[in-house]
């Protein structure tokens, strides 16, 4: 049976405003956690021409939101939505102002030099700092339900979708610009400052909602069996999620990867440039979600969309050249809002409000763990196997006279392969009888969204943060 799933009793006008503005306090946190990121990525393949480190890098990032998605989405499920936005901006702010202090009292070579323990202590409190940012994300995929009328959820959730690609765009662009021209010390710095100021605006900024009840955080700090319940008593959404996590496992073949094949065919400042004007079709897709919504079926826009994105990933890498590059990964950023759009709109409708920051938590753990896997496998792939074979091994000798020969058309290959699996496995999910059981519980969400007319009468009192 579907629980009804948040508090249809917000003050619309109220809310909707106040989810404007933390729309606009996380672009910015977002903007600093993505600057940071990229910036580190870029310096160390740079500085050591390793592969193995940009993917142990990728792979450390996601293990990491994995880990501590459970916890985080249990202390917001325990906590105020606002208290929690705060905490994780304050831990980010500690952690990059760390990172900034070693990065002024250690020598630049031995900051990069793998065997020494500055390296990982300045990898280590950047990524603590840039995953502490998931709580903030967790939360606000809570705040879409409490403060958001059920009717326009799909399309809160395209804004959110337009702030992560408006945060992308920036954040590359200048990540490159700066690491090509100024140096990471100053992409250390500004993070520092991006997020002073995030953090002094998300503390003067009050939420209107209801305090949790104080017999929820008597239970486990990382509750995960509560999170298997909720996901149970909806027909089908272990599908979505396992799906969403094989995706992710493929996924991690471009986390590692991606970075070092775009730079073997441009400069480090082109490359940023070009992730910046790419990041806007992630920004015209989340516009025009907030614009239009996801129609009656989010669920098959899940599924469509992962298919479109795995054919085009099947494509691009044909060409040896930058221009297919720029194509598909346009087309996939152009896809992501829609496609996360309706996995936030699916879990916020099927899933009772108390319970969303656990299951989304879960969520994270779930999709978040499988990645590092093949991140981990794919950078010792490639310099091992692929890259070699490419250039003068059996994949040049059996492909090589029209595919291309070389380290980058090694990469090639395994971007094309990922592709291939991903058509397969989304083709089967859309015709299992898991899908249908699912798409029947979320038709049945949106008919009654549908039939609303009006919000009720406002019931909740704006509490002092």
């Amino acid at each position: 049976m579907l629980a009804t799933t948040a508090p249809e009793a917000t003050a619309v006008p109220h809310g909707m405003a106040t989810f404007r503005r933390l729309l606009v306090n996380t672009l910015v946190s977002g903007v600093t956690s993505s600057f940071l990121w990229f910036a580190l990525t870029f310096w160390v393949y740079l500085e050591t021409g390793s592969v193995v480190a940009t993917a142990v890098i990728g792979a450390a990032f996601a293990l990491s939101s994995a880990v501590f998605g459970p916890a985080y989405g249990t202390y917001v499920d325990t906590h105020r939505k606002h208290s929690a936005m705060v905490l994780s901006t304050s831990v980010a702010t500690v952690c990059f102002a760390v990172a900034a202090l070693l990065f002024l009292a250690v020598d630049e070579a031995h900051l990069l030099d793998m065997g020494r323990p500055w390296f990982w202590a300045l990898v280590g409190v950047s990524l603590l700092g840039s995953v502490a940012g998931q709580m903030r994300g967790i939360a606000l995929s809570t705040c879409v339900t409490l403060l958001v009328p059920e009717a326009l959820r799909d399309r809160a959730n395209g804004m959110v979708g337009t702030v992560t690609g408006i945060s992308f765009a920036v954040t590359s662009v200048f990540s490159g610009l700066v690491i090509g021209h100024l140096g990471m010390g100053w992409a250390l710095y500004g993070s520092l400052a991006l997020t002073v100021v995030a953090l002094a605006d998300l503390v003067r900024l009050r939420v209107p909602e209801p305090t949790p009840d104080p017999s929820a955080s008597d239970g486990p700090r990382i509750d995960i069996r509560g999170a298997i319940e909720a996901i149970r008593a909806v027909p089908g959404l272990w599908m979505l999620i396992g799906l969403a996590a094989f995706n992710n496992l493929l996924a991690g073949v471009f986390m590692s990867l991606t970075d070092a094949y775009g730079l073997s065919l441009v400069s480090v400042q082109t490359w940023g440039l070009l992730f910046g004007f790419i990041s806007l079709a992630f920004i015209a897709g989340g516009v025009v979600v907030a614009k239009v919504g996801l129609g009656r079926s989010p669920l098959r826009v899940i599924l469509v969309g992962n298919l479109v994105n795995w054919t085009t990933c099947v494509l691009f890498p044909v060409w040896d050249s930058v221009i297919p590059l720029i194509i598909g990964m346009t087309v996939w950023l152009a896809l992501i809002p829609a496609i996360e759009a309706a996995e936030q709109t699916v879990l916020q409708q099927a899933i009772p409000f108390e319970r969303q920051g656990r299951v989304f938590g879960f969520a994270q753990l779930v999709e978040n763990a499988a990645a590092p896997v093949t991140a981990l496998a794919m950078g010792p792939l490639a310099e091992s196997v692929f890259m070699p074979a490419a250039t003068d091994g059996w994949i040049a000798d059996t492909i090589g006279s029209w595919w291309g020969t070389g380290a980058a058309r090694g990469l090639a290959v395994m971007f094309t392969l990922a592709g291939l699996i991903g058509v397969v496995v989304t083709v089967i999910a859309l015709g299992s009888r898991s899908y249908r059981r699912l798409s029947g519980t979320v038709d049945e969400v949106a008919s009654r969204a549908d039939g609303e007319a009006t919000p009720k009468a406002p019931c909740l009192v704006p509490q002092a943060a």
